[in-house]
């Protein structure tokens, strides 16, 4: 355990002085989504309207899963996307990748690979962002966690709406007392996910960043084109999600407190989720809780749950203990 300890002590020292002369090495795992572009983008080219400073990224592991249309069809080009116009060195393994930076953006766009891609970076000790989905079972989040603090690794997981300046806005509103919040967005569904994890995930995220944690139960209504969501909170607070698909796909938020409702007034880029995502990789500390990241794929789960039993109400404890947690 001590030998452990020393070995962390060591990886943030190396990490802390790499940022300190500005040359936080940051590695990729999964060049088969349009993030690992666009982060890299942000991070490395200087001229960029959002660029973040205090790294760069340095290699890549492809990975890639043949069986997801969206993975398949666009690694290759997004891999030679980043070694062609960013430099970024393509790497064999997730441990050679690990061998060669100090923090690591997990991206791969499937969540089923997540839990083994992430061992060798909970092993190596390296600070680790894992992109939605975080993986493609609640039971699958919750070991991920678990190694995580085995390791003593932080790590954390957001959807780019949290951040939004709009989302900021409306949390800065002074609406009294939260009764209760309505999120609505994009819901559109893939065979190796449960329902939300895939996309619904984002305006989910966002549901929470309003209402906080604590949630209770939930009950879906399901169809082809739509999921409400209603989930109970304490104090008989109640947040509503409504999932779109197959139609028009905005998505904002809808707060409502003792003293106005306030409504998002509009979206955002990924500029302030990058800098968030920085500013962990420098500082070990991450702006998103783990409980709150795991209790959002516990109410996804919960959901499914509910629509498999008919639409009946599901308590998330229960669910949780379900799939090895408390």
């Amino acid at each position: 355990m001590m030998s452990r300890f020393f070995t962390l002590i060591v990886v943030w020292l190396a990490a802390a002085c790499a940022t300190v002369a500005g040359e936080l090495r940051i590695g990729i795992i999964g060049c088969d989504t349009s993030h690992c572009i666009a982060f890299t983008q942000e991070i490395n080219d200087a001229t960029d309207k959002n660029h973040v400073a205090g790294g760069k990224v340095v290699a890549a592991f492809k990975g890639g899963s043949p069986d997801i249309k969206e993975s398949a069809s666009r690694v290759e080009g997004f891999a030679s996307q980043l070694q062609e116009k960013y430099g970024v060195k393509l790497v064999d393994s997730v441990e050679e990748l690990c061998r060669e930076v100090d923090a690591v953006l997990l991206e791969s766009v499937d969540g089923r690979p997540h839990l083994e891609q992430v061992r060798p970076v909970f092993k190596a000790g390296k600070p680790v962002f894992i992109d939605k989905p975080v993986a493609a079972s609640l039971r699958d989040v919750l070991e991920i966690n678990r190694l995580a603090r085995e390791s003593q690794t932080p790590w954390f997981s957001s959807s780019a709406y949290r951040f939004y300046e709009s989302m900021i806005e409306v949390k800065n509103t002074d609406v009294g007392e939260v009764r209760g919040a309505i999120s609505y967005g994009p819901s559109h569904l893939e065979a190796h996910h449960p329902d939300f994890f895939w996309y619904g995930i984002h305006p989910i995220e966002a549901l929470y960043t309003v209402m906080g944690t604590g949630c209770i139960s939930v009950v879906r209504t399901a169809a082809a084109d739509t999921d409400v969501v209603t989930g109970v909170w304490p104090e008989g607070r109640v947040g509503i999600f409504r999932g779109l698909r197959n139609a028009a796909t905005p998505h904002s938020v809808i707060v409502f407190g003792t003293k106005k409702v306030v409504e998002q007034k509009s979206t955002g880029d990924y500029g302030p989720l990058v800098g968030e995502i920085m500013k962990f990789f420098q500082t070990g500390v991450a702006p998103v809780s783990n409980k709150e990241t795991i209790e959002i794929y516990t109410f996804m789960e919960a959901a499914d749950e509910s629509k498999r039993e008919g639409g009946r109400p599901v308590m998330l404890n229960e669910v949780l203990k379900k799939n090895g947690g408390l």
